[in-house]
């Protein structure tokens, strides 16, 4: 993918119950869904039903009234996709949102991803069993933000701790927000929950690595 990533480090398989409540949110937030298998998704997700505004067409397009840069749950989030309006959307934002691991899919790059990082594993408290990379397929500024809020709403139904490189500098930024829970690999890594995505994610000097 062309966009920047991020990823959700699980501490154990998705039940059958989560796996279904992730594939209802990804269908919810779509406007183009493709599921090549059992949680991996091929999607568009357009930046209105994420609560974001594309400006670039200020003369018709207007902010989706999906309030996921709130501290909202998951089912409140889901009831907030009724109703949107399909014109004012822009139905051209691809993402790849997959879940790997032992016994679900691309188990080669989970291991190559997960190869030696006791410091992140010290952070997390745990060693993670699955991941979930949500990747973007474009690099404007609303892709970095789209994808924060798209891999915090995943989190509200899955649960898991977001992983996020970081850029020269940011560390220190990061530190401060709230979810944090703690910087790792020479201050290149952020980890926390969906509450410190949706933090990042509204800060002025936020952007994810591509």
């Amino acid at each position: 993918m062309s966009g920047p990533t991020l990823v959700i480090e699980l501490a154990e398989p998705l039940s059958p119950v989560a796996l279904r409540e992730f594939r209802a949110l990804m269908v919810g937030v779509s406007s183009h869904f493709d599921e090549e298998r059992p949680g991996c998704f091929d999607v568009n997700v357009p930046a209105e039903r994420l609560g974001v505004e594309d400006r670039r067409g200020e003369d018709w397009r207007k902010p989706f009234p999906l309030p996921l840069l709130d501290d909202t749950s998951a089912d409140e989030g889901l009831r907030a996709l009724v109703g949107f309006n399909p014109q004012r959307e822009d139905w051209r934002r691809p993402f790849l949102v997959y879940l790997m691991g032992p016994g679900v899919g691309d188990e080669s790059i989970f291991e190559a991803e997960h190869a030696d990082e006791p410091e992140v594993e010290a952070v997390l408290g745990f060693r993670p069993t699955h991941a979930v990379n949500v990747s973007a397929g474009c690099n404007r500024e609303i892709d970095h933000v789209a994808t924060a809020l798209l891999t915090a709403a995943v989190m509200d139904v899955i649960g898991g701790v977001a992983k996020a490189e970081l850029l020269d500098g940011q560390a220190p930024v990061v530190a401060g927000l709230p979810g944090v829970l703690g910087i790792a690999d020479d201050d290149w890594m952020a980890l926390g929950t969906a509450e410190f995505l949706r933090a990042w994610a509204g800060h002025p000097a936020f952007r994810l690595v591509k």
